[in-house]
C-alpha cells in the first residue's frame, strides 16, 4: 500500500500507511429514509479573476458532481450552505446553480432535488426592515419555482438582524409559507455555522427558540414537508422531533450524530439533509440500503466508522467545513484540483488536512488509496511537508 510523509503535530512528520480499498455495496432505491446530500460547487480553476473578490464555477465539473449522487441513489440540496452560499456563492450564482442543477435533473429518472432560497441578495443592515426581508424572499422563492423548483427557505441573516421579537419572524414566514406553490423544507442553521445567525426566531436560548419555530410550523402545516436543523444537539433536534406535527419530517443536519438520529427509536426517526453525505456518499448510500432491507446493523458497521472523519471536519470554526468536503472530492478523483470558490482551500491548516486524510483512510473512504496518495503528497510538498 502507499506511503507517505504526513504532519502527526506542529514540527513532527511521521510516515503513514494506507489500508487496502474497500467497495461499499451497491445501494438499491428506494430507501426507507429521504436522503439528501447538500453538495459543494466546484471552481474553475484557470480563469482570470481574484477569488477573494468574484466567483468562477466550473459547471461541467459542478454538474457532473450531482449526478454522481443521483447516481448512488441520494437526493441534492442545491445551492444551500454546502455550496458556500455566502461565503463566495451570491445570489446570482445560486439562482444559475439551481437553473443548471434542475435542467440535468430531468435526465436522471427519480432525480430528488431541492433549491436553497433566502434573502442573501439584500444586505443586512440598520435600515433593513422586515418589509424588506419579506420582498427579498419572495424574490428567491419566485426565482426558484418559476424554474419548477422545490424550495429549501434558508435562514436569513437579514431578518435575524432586522427581527426586534419573535412575532417578526412569525410575520415573516406566514407571509412566505402563505404563497409558495408546494410544501417547503424549512431550514434552521445555528450559529457554529454561521454566526450572523446568532439568536434566530428571536432568542438567544435554544429552548425558547424551538417554541417559535414550532408554531410557525404547526400554523403552516399545509406548506411545509419539513424542518432541517443544524445543530449539532442530538437532544434537540430528537426534543424537536417529537414536537413536530403529524406529516412534518424532520431533516437532520446534525454532521455529529447523522447515524443515531437516521436510525431513531421508539417515538420516530430523522430523514437526512446532510453536508457530510457529500463526502462520504458512497458510504452513506449503501448504509441506507442496509437500513431499507431492515439490517440495522449493517448500516450502523458501515457509518460508525465515518463519524470520526464527519467531526473532524465539522469541528470549529464550523463554517470551514467546506474545505474538508471538496478535499475528499479532490482525493477521491471527483474534481482534479484542489482550488475553492472565494480561496477556501486556505481555509485549514495543512495538520488539519493530514488528519481528514487519515481518518478517510480509516474509514475506507479513499476510492483509490494509491491515487489518493498522490494527490495528498503533491499537497503536503505545495505546503512544506516532504
Amino acid at each position: 500500500m502507499a506511503v507517505l510523509n504526513l504532519p502527526i503535530a506542529p514540527g513532527r512528520v511521521a510516515a503513514y500507511t494506507t489500508k487496502p480499498p474497500k467497495q461499499f455495496p451497491a445501494a438499491k432505491t428506494p430507501f426507507n429514509r429521504v436522503a439528501y446530500a447538500a453538495a459543494h460547487v466546484v471552481a474553475d480553476p484557470l480563469a482570470d479573476n481574484d477569488p477573494w473578490l468574484s466567483t468562477a464555477i466550473d459547471w461541467e465539473r459542478t454538474i457532473a458532481f450531482r449526478k454522481h449522487l443521483w447516481s448512488l441513489g441520494l437526493g441534492v440540496a442545491e445551492a444551500m450552505d454546502t455550496a458556500q452560499r455566502g461565503m463566495g456563492m451570491d445570489w446570482n450564482n445560486s439562482l444559475e446553480l439551481i437553473r443548471r442543477s434542475l435542467d440535468a435533473a430531468k435526465d436522471v429518472p427519480d432525480a430528488l432535488i431541492a433549491s436553497g432560497a433566502g434573502t442573501d441578495h439584500l444586505e443586512p443592515g440598520a435600515n433593513v426592515t422586515v418589509d424588506d426581508v419579506i420582498r427579498a424572499y419572495e424574490e428567491q422563492c419566485a426565482a426558484v419555482e418559476k424554474l419548477g423548483g422545490r424550495i429549501i427557505l434558508m435562514a436569513s441573516r437579514a431578518l435575524a438582524k432586522a427581527a426586534r421579537s419573535p412575532d417578526d419572524y412569525e410575520k415573516v414566514y406566514g407571509r412566505i409559507l402563505s404563497q409558495v406553490k408546494g410544501p417547503v423544507i424549512i431550514h434552521w442553521l445555528g450559529d457554529m455555522f454561521d454566526p450572523a445567525l446568532a439568536g434566530y426566531w428571536g432568542h438567544k436560548s435554544y429552548d425558547a427558540a424551538m417554541d417559535v419555530a414550532v408554531n410557525v410550523i404547526v400554523a403552516n402545516a399545509d406548506k411545509i414537508d419539513g424542518v432541517k436543523i443544524s445543530l449539532l444537539d442530538k437532544d434537540k433536534e430528537i426534543a424537536m422531533r417529537r414536537r413536530l406535527p403529524q406529516g412534518s419530517r424532520m431533516y437532520t443536519g446534525d454532521d455529529f450524530n447523522y447515524a443515531e438520529l437516521i436510525a431513531g427509536d421508539e417515538l420516530g426517526y430523522s430523514d437526512a439533509l446532510l453536508g457530510i453525505f457529500d463526502a462520504i456518499a458512497p458510504a452513506a448510500a449503501a448504509a441506507l440500503g442496509s437500513l431499507a432491507r431492515g439490517n440495522t446493523k449493517s448500516f450502523h458497521d458501515i457509518l460508525a466508522p465515518t463519524v470520526p472523519l464527519s467531526r473532524h471536519i465539522f469541528k470549529a470554526p464550523t463554517r470551514f467545513y467546506k474545505t474538508g468536503v471538496v478535499f475528499m472530492a479532490y482525493l477521491n478523483g471527483l474534481q482534479d484540483h484542489f482550488t475553492m470558490v472565494g480561496g477556501q482551500e486556505s481555509a485549514r491548516s495543512t495538520l488539519h488536512l493530514a488528519e481528514l486524510f487519515r481518518l478517510a483512510d480509516a474509514a475506507s473512504l479513499l476510492a483509490d488509496p494509491d491515487k489518493a496518495s498522490a494527490r495528498m503528497r503533491s499537497v503536503m510538498a505545495s505546503r512544506g511537508v516532504h
